[in-house]
């Protein structure tokens, strides 16, 4: 910092004497005396302080201590902030300036958070060289704290505006030009560039509407308005105000000091259901009469599709109930004969009789799994799905059921990707839909499943996310249905036929598993033309899964110590026999309480096989208290669907019926 300054000492120079100072110091020192502005000079190498009577509050306690002392000295608390802006003035001959400077400043012992205005000024000889500073300034602390106090009260009373449940708007001038809106009045009048536009600009179709005028009447003659429902129409596409809304508000004058009024401030409330509500209610009250003859029939309608739901809730705990039983009956009639088609029993004549057995068994296995979708007592198990395949494959069926005056067409798209599905609740959504064509055609008529891949775009019919998307489209050439009955098309329990006719269309079983799967249903249709009915499927990410007749048997799924339970005693003997041909020792118990004894007794097997539905505790209960006594035991539940209630998600399951290679795949895959 001494570069600067002349070489000579001019610290040893006396206070009192200063007149060896060059000119412009010695000038500097007299502005500095005579000035009425806070005005002090830094001389010297160790920059000496003086300074005049308006700089003494400055320094406070510090006067007149401060007085021929250097500035670093001086200002010990501050120099840190201060001396780098001495040093850049001295190094480079150019003035320093800074407004509202912060500075914490120790006063009586206590540093205290200040801000000031200053300028520091090089003061230069005939050479050029900085022979001393000259430092003018003043306090601003209460200015600025008073700002910060005023923008935190405006910051916080924005807040509240922001957050009041009513709309709130601030007005200015006699043009009534927005200064302030909160985020209610946006949402209701729409968002727009509102700061600084008058109302006229922004909303033109007020004219005509006494808008303006009552905006004017308050700004002129500073009086309050206060509107009831006062019907507003606006033109506005992006808020909720489109069309006519009606308002509750009030118009309040914003005055100076003075007195004069600047603005309007309106706040108000969108009463526009609340009135509409009160119009309804007035309308009730004037037709008491017919509205209670529609009541009347709501009710019988609501008793009816609670009888209709009450009788399928019977039919789906009867049917149930039975596909458990035919489960059970199906294991060991299909592990039998998978067992002698895979020991290769008898002649070439008898192996094919055997396979034919296992055809119609594993036809009745589909029948019972479609059972089990009816009476809901089936999870969705979604999975790559080869739709083609399955369309295909139900192109029979669906020719079964329709009859023969209805001509079926299956129309399947070439590489067809997977489906993210369910093949049973497809396969039933299928049937469904086509029974439902079946029915719209009493004369006979075509009847056309087409599965197709689509790419589905933003504001798509279907209102799914874009994407590529399985199509399964049903559609018949029917007697259609009109705008009510397709409105409420997919309302659960309505029906467009009559008592004993069958439960209606049941589209709302067939939406449910489509907005379960993450697709959609849509609906078009005419009356006398036909019905299209499309259900949009996600395509799945991997390729679809293998069916049960291309998979390959397991060899072998290890060896160890087993205990297999269930309350069937065939379905255990069949399910033994498997287990033993996969090399366990198996131990058997009938019940869940028998095999609780077995394990308390010490048995410590490998592997718990247990059935999930048996009188008493169920297997999910024997789990439980088996991996209380033994936690490394692996478990297997085996299920007919017919109730999963309380089975963790995390537990490996078995569903029945099943052949001996879904056994070792599942026993291997426990094992692993």
């Amino acid at each position: 910092m001494g570069e600067r300054i002349r070489a000579h000492d001019w610290a040893s120079t006396p206070f009192e004497h200063p007149r060896s100072w060059p000119h412009s110091l010695r000038s500097a020192l007299s502005v500095c005396l005579h000035s009425s502005f806070p005005t002090a000079i830094y001389w010297g190498s160790e920059l000496r302080l003086l300074y005049n009577d308006a700089w003494a509050p400055i320094p406070a306690e510090r006067h007149p201590w401060a007085l021929g002392r250097s500035g670093a000295e001086v200002w010990a608390d501050i120099w840190d902030v201060v001396g780098p802006q001495f040093e850049q003035v001295i190094a480079t001959g150019k003035g320093f300036s800074t407004y509202d400077q912060l500075l914490w400043m120790e006063r009586d012992g206590v540093p205290q958070e200040t801000y000031w205005n200053y300028s520091i000024t090089p003061l230069l000889d005939d050479e050029g060289t900085v022979v001393g500073i000259l430092n003018q300034g003043n306090e601003t602390t209460d200015r600025v704290l008073a700002d910060r106090r005023r923008a935190a009260e405006i910051e916080r009373q924005r807040r509240q505006f922001q957050q009041a449940p009513g709309f709130i708007a601030v007005l200015n001038g006699p043009e009534h030009r927005y200064e302030f809106v909160n985020s209610t009045y946006t949402r209701l009048f729409g968002e727009r560039d509102y700061l600084g536009k008058s109302v006229g600009e922004l909303f033109p179709e007020l004219e005509g509407q006494g808008i303006f005028e009552l905006l004017n009447r308050v700004y002129q003659t500073g009086e309050r308005y206060i509107a009831e429902a006062l019907p507003v129409r606006l033109n506005v596409q992006d808020g909720a105000a489109g069309n006519e809304r009606y308002l509750d508000f009030i118009y309040a004058p914003v005055t100076d000091e003075d007195g004069c009024v600047t603005g309007i401030f309106c706040e108000g409330h969108d009463v526009t259901e609340i009135h509409r509500a009160q119009e309804d209610l007035r309308e009730l009250n004037d037709s008491l009469e017919r509205r209670v003859v529609e009541r009347t029939a709501e009710l019988e309608q609501a008793q009816e599709a609670l009888r209709q739901s009450q009788k399928l809730e019977a039919m789906g705990q009867l049917t149930g109930g039975v596909a458990h039983d035919f489960n059970n009956l199906l294991t060991p009639i299909i592990g039998s004969l998978d067992m002698l088609q895979r020991q290769k029993v008898g002649n070439e004549r008898t192996q094919r009789l055997i396979e034919g057995a296992l055809q119609s068994a594993d036809r009745a296995k589909t029948l019972v799994q479609r059972l089990l979708a009816f009476a809901r007592r089936q999870p969705l198990q979604p999975v790559a799905v080869d739709v083609a395949g399955l369309v295909a494959g139900m192109a029979e069926l669906v020719e079964s059921t329709s009859g023969p005056r209805v001509k079926v067409e299956v129309v399947v798209g070439s590489d067809l990707p997977a489906a993210r599905a369910d093949a049973n609740q497809v396969e039933m959504a299928i049937l469904n839909l086509a029974v439902n064509a079946r029915d719209a055609m009493p004369d006979g008529g075509k009847l056309s499943i087409v599965a197709s891949s689509q790419l589905i775009e933003r504001g798509h019919k279907s209102k799914l996310p874009p994407g590529q998307y399985i199509r399964l489209a049903v559609s018949d050439t029917g007697v259609g249905m009109d705008r009510p009955t397709l409105d409420r098309a997919i309302e659960p329990f309505f029906s467009t036929k009559g008592i004993g006719q069958g439960t209606g269309l049941g589209l709302s079983m067939v939406h449910g598993l489509a907005s379960q799967l993450g697709g959609a249903l849509t609906i078009s249709s005419r009356p006398g033309v036909g019905t299209c009915v499309e259900l949009w499927l996600p395509v799945a990410g991997e390729e679809a899964a293998l069916s049960e007749e291309s998979r390959e048997p397991e060899a072998s799924a290890g060896a160890g110590e087993v205990l297999l339970v269930d309350d069937e005693t065939l379905v255990r003997a069949s399910t033994a026999h498997m287990l033993s041909e996969l090399g366990f020792t198996v131990t058997e118990a009938g019940s869940a309480e028998e095999a609780v004894r077995i394990l308390t007794g010490g048995f410590r097997p490998d592997l718990l096989v247990t059935d999930h539905l048996m009188p008493g505790k169920s297997g999910t209960d024997l789990v439980r208290e088996a991996q209380e006594i033994w936690p490394e035991m692996r478990v297997l539940i085996v299920s007919g669907y017919a109730d999963e209630t309380g089975i963790a998600s995390d537990v490996p399951r078995l569903v029945k019926p099943f052949r001996h290679s879904d056994l070792a795949a599942s026993v291997t895959l426990v094992m692993s």
